[in-house]
């Protein structure tokens, strides 16, 4: 339905800042929202941020104040702008993309926070 492609992971020292970017090809027009999450080894993948068609937004507990989520609409293109990165954030991150009656996910992207 909708292809989803990551980039922008990689090492940044704690208190930096990275911006994921996901863009999207395919079925775009039926997209209700897009989102971000992220999942460590082992572990469930926990929700992040959220982007409507609407431009409603939502965040995690965990990254209120920190990150940031946004679209560009001419590129097809979500961001997740993440500042005053913490170790406790290295992790891969998925963007996916929610439509009526589909939910399609990215390959991820690694992030590791580390001095």
């Amino acid at each position: 339905q909708v292809q989803l492609v990551e980039s922008g992971g990689g090492l940044v020292q704690p208190g930096g800042s990275l911006r994921l970017s996901c863009e999207a090809s395919g079925s775009i027009f039926s997209i209700n929202a897009m989102g971000w999450y992220r999942q460590a080894p082992g572990k469930q993948r926990e929700f992040v941020a959220r982007i409507t068609s609407g431009g409603r937004t939502n965040y995690a507990d965990s990254v209120k104040g920190r990150f940031t989520i946004s679209r560009d609409n001419a590129k097809n293109t979500v961001y997740l702008q993440m500042n005053s990165l913490k170790p406790e954030d290295t992790t891969v991150y998925y963007c996916n993309a929610v439509g009526p009656s589909f939910v399609d996910w990215g390959q991820g992207t690694q992030v590791t926070v580390s001095s």
